[in-house]
């Protein structure tokens, strides 16, 4: 492969995107500090190509410049205001700007005869192309999930967006629960908010199932743990692996408690709010993972994967959007 030093310099965020989209997957975590070498590669190589271009006079470097000031001056804060608006996570919004310092414009790289990539849209943003390839790819994900459950015969209305999992297997997923006991919901609780109960409460989903009657009552707590923030890979085991040093004897699956499952006094405790989470919800949840085997979960899709996707998509054909729309137009 054949490019310019920068280019093919750029190149060193391709293997560091891969392993942060499998750790994405993986734990749905991303150390900050995974992006700063990048960000500082991107400068570096953006001012190798403005000193290589300088004096800047021609139309070419004028349009470079246009290119450049487009990448830092609108992808990084349409980002941050993904993340501020919430359609972003935190990892996700840094990914972006990192990308747009990287590549605000578009490499070029030569393979024999072939010069990639194949497809350069007019306006010529690179991280504008990375993100657009990242939308389409993944709008293919809920097609996938409906494939998947067709297969398998789950049939349901959120057979687009979630799969049915055995319970016993919450402890090491991710995403939310997408239904209660009256029907399916977009609002269930978070299976990180319920491995950060089933930590503060210092046990296993297992000991949970096999005595609601004893864990709805509020007494049954005795001493509370480091919920942490419901990670994986965070903690001995998954679900907090041991038990509270006391439980309530009480039998009785219709007994009225002030607070069932200590949900308000757990949400109370911790810090922040826990994805979210009502006392309401948690006990909903806790309900349902009761009283089923099997539960509809919408495991999401961590953005930073279809981003990879979409990176690497990009660096060999280019714009999908606007080759799509070429093959679509007159």
């Amino acid at each position: 492969m054949f490019g310019s030093l920068s280019d093919l310099l750029r190149l060193l965020v391709v293997p560091v995107f891969a392993w942060a989209a499998y750790r994405d997957v993986q734990t749905r975590r991303l150390p900050n500090a995974l992006w700063y070498p990048l960000a500082l590669l991107g400068v570096g190589v953006l001012l190798w190509d403005v000193a290589a271009r300088w004096p800047l006079s021609g139309v070419t470097d004028r349009l470079f410049l246009i290119r450049v000031a487009f990448s830092l001056g609108f992808v990084v804060p349409l980002s941050y205001a993904f993340w501020w608006l919430g359609g972003f996570g935190g990892a996700d919004a840094k990914a972006l700007m990192t990308l747009a310092v990287v590549f605000p414009t578009f490499p070029t790289y030569t393979v024999g005869t072939l010069r990639m990539p194949l497809v350069e849209p007019l306006l010529g943003v690179f991280s504008m192309t990375v993100l657009t390839n990242t939308v389409v790819v993944a709008l293919a994900y809920p097609l996938g999930l409906l494939v998947r459950n067709l297969l398998t015969g789950d049939v349901a209305p959120v057979m687009f967006l979630g799969r049915r999992t055995v319970v016993d297997d919450l402890r090491t997923e991710h995403g939310r629960l997408l239904e209660t006991r009256e029907g399916f919901t977009r609002g269930g609780v978070d299976l990180d908010a319920l491995r950060m109960y089933l930590r503060w409460r210092g046990s296993t989903l297992a000991e949970l199932r096999a005595r609601p009657a004893d864990y709805r009552d509020p007494a049954s707590v005795g001493r509370t743990f480091d919920p942490t923030d419901g990670a994986v890979h965070d903690g001995p085991t998954t679900d907090g692996g041991v038990a509270t040093e006391r439980r309530a004897t009480a039998s009785d699956h219709d007994r009225e408690h002030d607070d069932p499952w200590a949900a308000a006094r757990f949400l109370d405790d911790i810090e922040g709010s826990a994805y979210g989470t009502s006392p309401e919800s948690l006990r909903e949840g806790l309900e349902l993972i009761v009283a089923r085997d099997r539960v509809w979960i919408s495991p999401g899709l961590p953005f930073v994967v279809p981003m990879f996707v979409g990176l690497v998509v990009a660096l060999a054909y280019g714009d999908l959007l606007f080759g799509l729309l070429a093959l679509l137009g007159p």
